[in-house]
């Protein structure tokens, strides 16, 4: 009778093991930051290849830049310092002085300020901040999204394209150690 016990106890203590093994999954790599490009440049391509449909584009950009407005999201800049509603309000916000030359004669100089303010079609990439793992048995891949930031193209006075600028990242969890 003992062993008979013993021996259901034993079938049972290893069916619920069994059954409540996670299939184990191998870190490949805690972060890792890249873009990806929400505008489709090239008309070759299929409408989903580097692109959001423009409709669906637009209200993800619009909800994450209403997010980070509203103050319902904690925002950061680049070195994770936070980033408080003022700061915000002029993110994307450039003021450049310019000497200029009038069109027509005497073609004189003349100075003026000239100020962009971003625009939501501005925004052509998403970054993303990731957490990647993989499951050595079938190859099967998880990604978990630790920050995202909406991107830039930043441009010098003469309309130069100097490379690409995070307005802001957000991290979903909470911010990343």
């Amino acid at each position: 009778m003992k062993t008979k016990l013993l021996f259901i106890s034993l079938l049972i203590i290893f069916i619920i093991f069994s059954c409540s093994q996670k299939e184990e999954q191998t870190l490949i790599t805690k972060k890792i930051q890249y873009d990806v490009s929400i505008t489709n440049t090239n008309p070759d391509y299929d409408p989903w290849i580097e692109n959001i449909i423009p409709a669906k584009r637009a209200a993800f950009v619009q909800g994450v830049m209403d997010a980070a407005y509203s103050g319902k999201i904690e925002v950061y800049d680049y070195f994770n310092n936070p980033i408080s509603a003022a700061e915000l309000q002029n993110l994307g916000v450039d003021t450049t002085y310019r000497t200029l030359t009038r069109s027509y004669p005497p073609y004189e100089e003349f100075d003026t300020v000239i100020v962009s303010r971003l625009n939501i079609r501005d925004i052509n990439k998403i970054r993303f901040l990731e957490e990647w793992k993989m499951n050595e048995t079938n190859l099967v891949f998880e990604k978990k999204v630790i920050g995202i930031a909406p991107v830039i193209d930043k441009y010098d006075s003469d309309g130069n394209l100097l490379g690409k600028q995070p307005l802001f990242w957000i991290y979903p969890e909470g911010e990343p150690n």
